[in-house]
């Protein structure tokens, strides 16, 4: 099933996550081992030829050093927001920064040259989302319920924040998705 459009190189900022049906991005400690055999054919692809910089946060930095997107397949700038830059863990084309995230975003954007700006953190993407930064939110919904993890969106006593989905249907309508349990682990029944 591709229910969107596939993603363009237009200068965006792009919160984008693969996601279980439970709405976490991450197991605890940040464990992407989830995702395996998720993604559609050909997905990394389409991002690693539309994206142009990525920002993400320091959990995630540290749980996964030296880690590049996509397998290790896209090439270009990460940039990571820290508030300790001084005792992050180098590598090559990884730039640590101490300032805010609407700074790093005006940073990011000018090193991604026209294509997307990709943010990998839920806390980051939050509070771009909070300054009215984020141009799109691309998700892909895994069905995979983990019960435990790093959200995607956590924001405890805030208002709700409405969506409108891009596509050609009713933007403000739910999205009906439906499942099966499988009935053994990595079976599609």
């Amino acid at each position: 099933m591709n229910d969107t459009e596939p993603q363009t190189a237009g200068g965006k900022v792009l919160w984008h996550f693969t996601m279980s049906l439970d709405g976490f991005v991450a197991g605890p400690n940040h464990e992407m081992d989830w995702m395996t055999g998720t993604a559609r054919p050909g997905l990394a692809d389409e991002y690693v030829q539309t994206t142009g910089a990525v920002l993400g946060g320091r959990d995630g930095w540290d749980a996964m050093p030296g880690a590049r997107p996509y397998g290790g397949d896209w090439k270009g700038p990460v940039f990571v927001l820290t508030h300790h830059p001084e005792d992050a863990t180098p590598a090559d084309d990884v730039t640590f920064l101490n300032c805010g995230p609407a700074e790093a975003v005006r940073i990011g954007l000018e090193a991604a040259g026209g294509k997307n700006l990709e943010v990998f953190s839920p806390t980051i993407g939050r509070q771009l989302l909070e300054l009215g930064l984020i141009d799109e939110i691309d998700l892909h919904i895994a069905p995979v319920l983990l019960g435990q993890g790093v959200r995607l969106y956590d924001n405890p006593g805030s208002e709700p924040i409405r969506l409108h989905r891009v596509g050609e249907d009713d933007p403000t309508s739910v999205v009906n998705v439906r499942y099966r349990p499988s009935l053994r682990t990595g079976t599609d029944s």
